[in-house]
C-alpha cells in the first residue's frame, strides 16, 4: 500500500506577509530591532530568506510594516468597538476608550514590542513617519469623537483635549499592560473613563451600561 500523498496548500500572499510581520514583531519584542535579522525572520516564519525579498524590498521596510501593523491594529480595535454601540456621542467615546484599555490592546507583549522600536524611531526618518501617522490617526479619531459631544467649546479646544486624553490613555495602557496585578479587574478602564471625562467635563461612566460586556470588566 502506497503512503498517502502529502497535500500541499499554497498560502496567499496576504497570509505570507502577515506571517513575516508576525515573526518580525516577535523578534523585536524579544530582543529589539537588531534581533530581527533576515535570517531570524525567515526561520521564525518558516520560509527561505529569499522569499522575504519577494514581499518586502528590504528588512527595514518589513520592520516598518510590523510597527505600522501594531499601531494601526490598536486604533482599529477602538474603531471596531464603536460599531457595536448606539449613536450617543458619550457612549461612542466611552466605547472607543474602553477598547483601548482592555485586552487585546492592553497587553504586555504589545508594550514591549512598542518599546523595542522607540530607540530607533529618532534615527530612522521613515520609521518616524510611520510613528507620526499612527499617532495622528488615533488622536484624530479621538478628536472627532470629542467634537460630537453636546458642549459649547472655544476654537481649538477639541484638539488640545484630544492631545491630553491621548497622553492619559497611553500612560494607562503602558502601566495597565506591564503591571496588571497592580489594578483591580476593570480598574484601568474605570480610571480612564473617569479621567477623560474630567478633562472634557462629561460623565462617561454614566454611559457604559450598553457597552458590550462592559459590566464583566468592572470591579
Amino acid at each position: 500500500m502506497q503512503p498517502a500523498r502529502r497535500i500541499y496548500r499554497r498560502e496567499s500572499e496576504e497570509t505570507r506577509r502577515s506571517a513575516l510581520i508576525a515573526a518580525t514583531q516577535d523578534l523585536v519584542a524579544e530582543g529589539g530591532p537588531e534581533a530581527a535579522t533576515v535570517r531570524a525572520i525567515a526561520e521564525r516564519a518558516g520560509v527561505t530568506p529569499g522569499l522575504i525579498r519577494h514581499y518586502f524590498q528590504s528588512k527595514d521596510e518589513l520592520s516598518r510594516a510590523a510597527y505600522r501593523a501594531l499601531m494601526d491594529g490598536m486604533t482599529a480595535k477602538g474603531s471596531d468597538a464603536i460599531e457595536g454601540v448606539g449613536a450617543g456621542p458619550e457612549e461612542r467615546l466611552a466605547a472607543f476608550i474602553a477598547a483601548s484599555l482592555r485586552p487585546p490592546v492592553l497587553d504586555a507583549g504589545a508594550v514591549v514590542l512598542w518599546a523595542g522600536y522607540m530607540h530607533k524611531v529618532r534615527s530612522d526618518p521613515e520609521l518616524m513617519a510611520v510613528h507620526e501617522a499612527s499617532y495622528l490617526a488615533y488622536r484624530d479619531a479621538l478628536q472627532r469623537l470629542i467634537e460630537t459631544l453636546p458642549r459649547v467649546i472655544r476654537s481649538g479646544q477639541s484638539r488640545t483635549e484630544a492631545i491630553a486624553c491621548n497622553a492619559l490613555i497611553d500612560g494607562l495602557w503602558v502601566e495597565g499592560s506591564l503591571l496588571p496585578a497592580a489594578f483591580a479587574p476593570g480598574e484601568v478602564i474605570t480610571i480612564g473613563l473617569g479621567s477623560v471625562g474630567a478633562i472634557l467635563g462629561v460623565d462617561l461612566l454614566a454611559h457604559t451600561s450598553m457597552l458590550p460586556d462592559f459590566g464583566k470588566t468592572l470591579p
